[in-house]
């Protein structure tokens, strides 16, 4: 329930894995532009699978190309496939560099700027390849057996690579399995065995390796004898680990634990790795949060993190902080930022850092300077910006997004404000599609302050006609309902199906101060589903909104709140959708993977009885509240889902039944937290849409 980042990567990473056996030069069945029929200019599920998603985005060393992945997906084949392309940081000269039937991930320029690298499956495993910048000359330079590689990056001076692998863990019951080659039995003896959506039989660990242009030698496994994971999972890449300008030492994340130690804590460091002496220094000892990300200073002086303060609270605010290896201290830069820091960039002369972050749920990129700390806002508009790196010119090249279109790269001039959209892989489809219009709202919540509040309405909106209307409950739970694009939870195109939209920022998520964003934990029934009900009863003011045709929606914490408000709604809802909800407390503490997250958020375990804070979140637990059911409830859930496992949705789905109120359980066996499948994904929308038009337009 981590704030839901862009999961295209994950999904590239999963389709190169399921590669075919041709090598690239014979590939034929390559999953290219989808050529769909727009009806009405209606956006349907099909239309939306059709879009192309962009994903890694590189610029030059010299700031004048920029790389990028794109990815399209074929519904038939069930499956998609990411290319890589390139372009002029002005948008001109598209160059489509790879055609292969299984995607190219991890791309990125060698540090002269005069190779590409890359990482490709295949028969012969999962490997590291270089070409030219005009995608001849393709190479591959590792030789890696195993389908294990998870990411790599080159040295400086280009005479070495790290790479991830996942190591095995050590199997301390392999004698009892003697002779029993078929068992599909696992034994555990500790917590942390499994995590968001995999069992953790091998954890990611960083190897460096010497590099001659050629071939990449055997690396050497900085955590070596160990069960300790870099990149940390589910959400790190290879942003965790960094070289030093003089590619003498490496700076990795890692969360130095294991087990039960692990399952409560979030007390990750940033380790700085020395190749030669094979020694290792702890940068961030003494700070107990997640500190991860780390960016070297160009001149090597200085290294940069994200961090946050408190162990166990994986939704702290996100701090910037500054080592200084010449004074041996660090700094925290933004005490007086009330906002979280991301995606870290030094300026070219080490004066700035660069980074985007969340104000009243949009996202812009800012500065701060090293020497004052006075931070500078460089964008501004209704979108996201979700990365920043710098083109030739003074020009910055980022990736945006809004609730009306998906991720597209953009240049700004940081000098004239200019912001301009720089691809165009969707011009096309987009302009086939009516866009409804997001309006920002601003409400009194029942304690006074002011909630902010997305509404979104159909294509050829009419004030003087009145229409069904979603409640949308945000999962997280501190996760803000920013301007995001989602290919499963996608506003327009519930817009474009008929419904106004309500998307409140209610209490419990960033962007609007941290006192907002803590007021959830130990809340859950609280504040938070009192601003819910004030966003839907305050819309239902508008002669356009039909108040007898509400239906609510959510996924994970928005799930939970579905179910929460099906026993407290008084009748305003006619209609629920819960997908991977919380909706028994005590069962979600003891079957959760990462303990520090109900331990915090809930305020203990449910056996705590003098813990009042703990009673209170447990007292709130859906599941007691079955008897006031009364509304018409689909629930949605899939078996990889280890963050809510499935039996909470069959519970709630089985309560209903129960009670005699119409429901309807839609069960993936092959999902996680997510949807991913094109064909699952397409399943899970018109199921959606039926749901809702059964209860809300008939």
């Amino acid at each position: 329930m981590m704030k839901n980042r862009i999961i295209i990567l994950a999904a590239v990473a999963l389709l190169a894995f399921s590669a075919c056996k041709k090598r690239p030069e014979q590939d034929k069945n390559v999953i290219g532009k989808p050529d769909i029929e727009i009806k009405d200019g209606k956006l349907s599920p099909e239309a939306l699978w059709s879009f192309g998603r962009i994903g890694e985005v590189s610029v030059s060393p010299d700031g004048k190309r920029v790389l990028y992945t794109l990815t399209y997906y074929s519904i038939s084949e069930n499956k998609g496939n990411a290319e890589i392309y390139s372009m002029n940081t002005d948008g001109s000269d598209v160059q489509r560099l790879t055609t292969t039937a299984s995607s190219e991930w991890n791309v990125i320029w060698n540090p002269k700027g005069d190779k590409i690298g890359f990482i490709y499956a295949d028969e012969n495993g999962v490997n590291i390849y270089e070409m030219n910048p005009d995608g001849s000359d393709r190479t591959q330079i590792s030789d890696f057996k195993e389908g294990d590689l998870e990411g790599f990056s080159y040295s400086p001076d280009g005479k070495k690579i790290v790479y991830v692998r996942a190591v095995p863990k050590k199997d301390k019951y392999a004698k009892l399995k003697e002779g029993l080659d078929k068992t599909t039995g696992r034994i555990n003896d500790d917590l942390a065995y499994r995590h968001w959506d995999n069992w953790v039989d091998a954890v990611p660990q960083p190897f460096v390796a010497d590099f001659d242009g050629k071939k990449v030698s055997e690396g050497v496994n900085i955590l070596a004898e160990t069960e300790f994971e870099s990149p940390m999972r589910p959400w790190g890449g290879m942003e965790q680990i960094a070289w030093s300008p003089d590619s003498k030492s490496i700076a990795y994340t890692c969360r130095k634990k294991v087990g039960k130690e692990y399952a409560f804590s979030t007390n990750s460091d940033i380790y700085l790795y020395n190749i030669e002496s094979k020694t290792t220094t702890n940068l961030s000892e003494g700070m107990m949060g997640y500190d991860q990300n780390p960016v070297f200073s160009h001149d090597g002086k200085m290294i940069a993190w994200e961090s946050m303060e408190r162990d166990g609270y994986e939704a702290d605010k996100i701090r910037l902080m500054v080592h200084n290896f010449e004074s041996g201290k660090t700094e925290y830069m933004t005490p007086d930022f009330d906002q979280n820091v991301g995606g870290l960039k030094f300026s070219n002369d080490d004066k700035w850092i660069y980074f985007v972050s969340d104000f009243h749920a949009v996202d812009n990129i800012y500065k701060i300077s090293l020497e004052d700390k006075a931070i500078k806002q460089i964008t501004s508009g209704v979108h996201d910006y979700t990365s920043v790196d710098f083109a030739e010119g003074g020009k910055l090249i980022a990736q945006n997004m809004s609730m009306s279109h998906p991720i597209e790269i953009w240049s700004v001039d940081e000098k004239t404000q200019e912001q301009k959209k720089i691809s165009t892989c969707n011009d096309e489809l987009m302009a086939k599609i009516k866009w409804g219009k997001v309006e920002e709202r601003w409400f009194k919540a029942t304690d006074g302050k002011d909630l902010q509040t997305w509404v979104i309405y159909p294509p050829d909106f009419d004030s003087t006609k009145s229409y069904p209307t979603l409640l949308y409950c945000e999962g997280g739970p501190q996760s803000t309902v920013s301007q995001f694009w989602s290919y499963r939870w996608n506003f327009q195109i519930m817009a474009s199906h008929g419904y106004i939209v309500v998307a409140p920022n209610r209490r419990g998520l960033p962007g609007f101060g941290q006192q907002w964003n803590e007021q959830i934990s130990g809340d859950y029934g609280g504040q938070c589903m009192r601003d819910y009900l004030t966003a839907i009863d305050q819309m239902c003011k508008e002669s356009y909104v039909n108040k007898d045709r509400l239906g609510a929606v959510g996924a994970s914490f928005g799930g939970f709140s579905v179910y929460w408000l099906a026993g407290h709604h008084d009748k305003r809802f006619k209609c629920f959708i819960a997908h991977n909800g919380m909706f028994n407390l005590e069962q979600q503490y003891l079957e959760t993977e990462e303990m520090w997250f109900v331990n915090w958020d809930l305020g203990g375990a449910y056996w705590e009885k003098d813990n009042k804070t703990a009673q209170k979140s447990y007292a709130n637990s859906p599941h007691l509240f079955v008897d006031k059911w009364d509304t018409p409830l689909m629930v949605i859930h899939s078996e990889f889902d280890f963050r809510i496992v499935a039996s909470q949705g069959m519970a709630a789905y089985n309560a209903a039944v129960i009670r005699g109120i119409p429901a309807r359980y839609l069960y993936f066996p092959d999902e996680t937290h997510w949807v991913l499948k094109p064909q699952n994904g397409i399943l899970w929308q018109r199921n959606f849409f039926d749901w809702l038009d059964m209860w809300l337009k008939k």
